[in-house]
């Protein structure tokens, strides 16, 4: 039987500019390997690029790049990554719609009203990253903060949550109107969407 200790372990830093590569070699041997992030002539993919020519000079077999690497000899891998961090922060990325429990469509854009410079007379607040915004029409609380009579007078639907705390569904949700709503995001040509459901933590 093979153990991970015979196989090659690897650890990925994705940069917006560099991926560091990290491997721990069967043999012992450590090794780092620093590529461009985005380099299309010459490899696809950094991550995978660095994991290859680690491989191919370590084994010396030969693994062309038009072809999957095999996982065999891979122990591990484990990747991190500013890509999306520095997307939020340049406000680049896929167009975005947001997702939310009906009638908190503009949480996101009021937040918490914290005001650094209370005597401002111009704030300004940063865009929204989302463009589009669907209202989700279901409503979920949890039972602590109802009374049972309350519950029963409403016809409210007892659930237990994943936490295995008690909710109320106040609102059942409402699928085939969000069909509709997400079928009209997507003709649009949005593809990605932040889901922000009240309590969906449960």
């Amino acid at each position: 039987m093979v153990s991970i200790q015979d196989k090659f372990c690897f650890a990925i830093d994705r940069g917006g500019t560099f991926t560091d590569v990290f491997a721990a070699c069967p043999n012992g041997k450590i090794r780092v390997l620093k590529l461009l992030s985005v380099d299309p002539s010459n490899y696809a993919d950094a991550p995978t690029e660095g994991i290859r020519r680690i491989l191919e000079q370590e084994t010396g077999e030969n693994l062309p790049r038009s072809s999957p690497i095999a996982t065999n000899k891979i122990g591990w891998i484990r990747m991190g990554t500013t890509v999306a961090t520095n997307a939020l922060l340049e406000r680049k990325g896929e167009r975005i719609a947001l997702a939310i429990t009906k009638g908190f469509r503009d949480l996101l854009h009021i937040g918490n009203q914290a005001r650094p410079n209370i005597f401002d007379l111009e704030i300004r607040c940063p865009d929204v990253l989302y463009e589009d915004v669907v209202e989700v029409h279901e409503k979920v609380i949890p039972r602590q903060d109802v009374s049972s009579s309350e519950a029963l007078n409403n016809h409210w639907h007892i659930d237990t949550g994943t936490t295995g705390e008690e909710v109320l569904i106040t609102q059942p949700l409402n699928e085939e109107q969000l069909r509709v709503d997400l079928q009209r995001v997507l003709r649009k040509g949005i593809t990605s969407i932040a889901v922000v459901l009240m309590h969906s933590y449960m």
